[in-house]
């Protein structure tokens, strides 16, 4: 076989799973449709579980929905391999994977592979294994570190401080001056309110679908973490971990490889909201978001019900003083927010920026020192 007559047998075999779809009831706008087949396009899925949630996240947009497709994903693609679904009645916001025996032959003529046989669930521990950082990558972190201050918000400080120039009066500090001058006022001092750096709080996806892209992100974590001041990292997949202390480390290959010692949901599913939700939970997190410049570097596809992922996001941007969204998937000119997660939080999102590796979040570091 060609690899032309490949292609287009995968075409065909992909357009006819949506127009079963229609038959059977789930009426997918074309816009929806377009998005499903850019994203196999993007993505590339590795095997049935993954095709499933590609179009389970862009096709399907309630729990009717979703029955009618995942029988009907069976009857195309085979079973796909995912967790185990609870015995108790699931809500909403859970959505449940294909169950049972399919025809496991659809999936493995037209895209190759195990047809998710081996397949392993998303919920299991997963540590990062990250390579030295290259010569470049050590040279762009250099310019990192030059950049980064001068690029960060500023905020005027609560305490007054001895200035050239301000509003009050350094009564206390002129009286002290006195009793060198008999009593006599030579100078009049002041006091004002120096403007500091904003707190800036990182918040770095380190799922499968960010694989690529997520030693990139650490690296960058560690340059912020060592030349400025009151920054906090978490990563998140399908929980949510602080690893700020680890990458307090001098070298950047120590600190990114100490992190497998503690993160350990690296390259498995994604739980944006459950993981946002989890932060906003924590009494001591929340203040590390108010007044803060919150970045969020994710591709921005969740897997499930997206509202939680969409209050998150909200009530981040009303803490904050600014939410940026970094993701991989803006560096393409042609990217437009559309999943359903990226869309629900568009309002709420001030900046989203094409990051996916040192050198895209230094051409963005300089971007933000000329805002």
């Amino acid at each position: 076989m060609t690899e032309r007559s490949l292609v287009v047998r995968v075409r065909d075999h992909v357009h006819g799973f949506l127009r079963d779809l229609h038959d059977q009831g789930l009426r997918v706008p074309v816009s929806k449709q377009r998005v499903f087949l850019q994203a196999i396009e993007a993505v590339g899925p590795r095997d049935a579980t993954h095709l499933y949630w590609i179009g389970a996240s862009t096709l399907t947009m309630s729990r009717a929905d979703l029955e009618v497709y995942s029988p009907t994903f069976e009857r195309w693609f085979g079973e796909a391999g995912t967790r185990p679904v609870p015995e108790r009645e699931l809500p909403d916001e859970e959505v449940p994977a294909p169950r049972g025996k399919g025809d496991e032959t659809p999936f493995t003529a037209t895209f190759g592979g195990e047809a998710g046989l081996a397949a392993g669930s998303a919920e299991r521990e997963r540590r990062p294994v990250f390579g030295p950082a290259s010569e470049e990558d050590r040279a762009v972190l250099a310019l990192l570190r030059r950049e980064l201050r001068g690029a960060m918000p500023t905020v005027r400080s609560r305490r007054r401080r001895p200035g050239r120039r301000g509003p009050w009066i350094d009564v206390a500090r002129m009286y002290r001056e006195s009793w060198r001058g008999h009593g006599e006022i030579v100078t009049l001092r002041r006091r004002n309110r120096p403007r500091r750096q904003r707190r800036v709080l990182l918040l770095i996806d380190v799922s499968g679908s960010m694989k690529q892209h997520s030693a990139g992100y650490l690296r960058f974590a560690h340059a912020a973490v060592g030349c400025l001041d009151r920054v906090e990292v978490f990563t998140f997949g399908t929980r949510l971990t602080r690893v700020t202390g680890p990458l307090r480390a001098r070298e950047v290959d120590t600190a990114v490889g100490s992190l497998s010692e503690v993160v350990l949901d690296a390259e498995a599913g994604t739980r944006i909201g459950v993981s946002l939700q989890e932060f906003l939970g924590n009494a001591r997190y929340v203040t590390m978001a108010r007044g803060a410049l919150v970045i969020v570097l994710s591709d921005g596809l969740e897997r499930g019900d997206c509202r939680p992922m969409q209050a998150a996001v909200r009530r981040l941007s009303l803490l904050g003083h600014r939410l940026s969204w970094w993701t991989p998937l803006a560096c393409d000119p042609a990217y437009r927010p559309v999943t359903r997660g990226m869309s629900a939080v568009l309002g709420d999102v001030d900046t989203i920026a094409g990051v996916a590796d040192l050198r895209t979040a230094y051409e963005q570091v300089q971007i933000m020192a000329k805002e």
